[in-house]
């Protein structure tokens, strides 16, 4: 049976967190709201539908929606040329690879930002394939972003581990019946990434290549 190694990209493999926070930030500053960065920072993870619908709530005026996520998009891909991967993740990847283990990667990023995001990492010869947005007709925190990545590993849930770094990512890998391992490196507290369901937190992809020995990716 295949081992699947399911990664999430931003916060995760990619330092782009905050960057996402800043540019949601400034899209709904220009439709007119103004929403504290703290609260996007806790949504950043979510599909830009649901993290609007988390923010702006149900009664918002829907006909912005679009154009909100069309400003974000446009200003987030300002940064396409410069996108910092994180410490050690293409390494991590590439070591799981060599040892074995069926890299996906599971993200509500697509197209051209999707690209930006594989070129910072540089870890392509070590990525089997990617569950993006664009495959799934529900994301984050919904099990069928993982189901489909481990659909496209040819991995059963018990043979497969999800690295992440918000509570969606979290709550993603539970609710598909996978080992869920936390990353600090998105920003997010310790005891939250704990009370979503993760096994087992490390402070970025370099310190959980340094412990993987004795991580989830040992016992799986």
């Amino acid at each position: 049976m295949a081992r699947a190694a399911l990664f999430d990209v931003d916060g995760t493999l990619a330092d782009t967190n905050h960057l996402h926070v800043v540019t949601w930030w400034e899209a709904f500053r220009q439709a007119g709201h103004a929403v504290p960065m703290r609260a996007i920072h806790r949504a950043v993870g979510l599909g830009s539908g649901d993290l609007i619908e988390r923010l702006l709530g149900e009664d918002r005026d829907r006909d912005q929606d679009a154009a909100i996520s069309a400003a974000h998009k446009t200003l987030y891909g300002t940064y396409f040329d410069r996108l910092p991967a994180l410490e050690g993740a293409g390494d991590l990847l590439r070591t799981l690879a060599g040892r074995g283990w069926r890299i996906v990667l599971v993200t509500s990023a697509s197209g051209s930002e999707l690209e930006a995001l594989r070129a910072a990492i540089d870890a392509d010869s070590a990525i089997l394939d990617t569950a993006s947005s664009d495959d799934v007709s529900e994301g984050k925190p919904a099990p069928e972003p993982v189901h489909h990545a481990l659909e496209l590993a040819g991995a059963d849930a018990g043979e497969a581990v999800f690295v992440g770094d918000t509570v969606w990512d979290m709550r993603t890998a539970v609710r598909a019946g996978v080992g869920a391992v936390a990353l600090l490196s998105g920003g997010i507290p310790q005891h939250d990434l704990l009370d979503a369901g993760a096994k087992a937190v490390y402070e970025d992809a370099a310190d959980l290549l340094a412990h993987l020995d004795h991580s989830p990716f040992a016992s799986a």
